[in-house]
């Protein structure tokens, strides 16, 4: 059965841009706008891997990592950000936050590849 992949993304080109190159590799995806339809779409639906951007509108991505780590389900779920945020201070919320790992954007398909093969295992 396909790992099913949450890319949460307030950019729909970015979202497209994630679909398309993981829904080639054999990956089933969800999509979310913001951090809270994120967070509602992961409620119900369980998903095997989260990408999240960070500056986003009603909910941003430190807040959505907080929120699933918080819950049961989503304590062991890789989390990756990926964003134009690249600070070690912001790359050392996201590690306190809960995120498994760290991709700038814009973002090299075959790399977001590997990295969503690596933590997946």
């Amino acid at each position: 059965m396909a790992k099913t992949i949450l890319a949460v993304d307030d950019s729909a080109s970015i979202r497209q841009m994630i679909s398309f190159t993981l829904k080639g590799a054999g990956y089933e995806i969800v999509e979310a706008a913001d951090g809270q339809e994120g967070l509602d779409k992961a409620k119900a639906k369980p998903v095997n891997l989260v990408l999240t951007d960070q500056n986003m509108p009603k909910m941003d991505g430190l807040t959505l990592i907080k929120s699933l780590r918080a819950l049961p389900q989503y304590k062991t779920v890789p989390i990756l950000m990926l964003t134009t945020e690249s600070s070690d201070t912001m790359k050392a919320q996201g590690r306190a936050a809960g995120a498994t790992g760290w991709l700038v954007k814009p973002f090299d398909p075959q790399k977001l590849l590997e990295v969503v093969k690596k933590v997946l295992g």
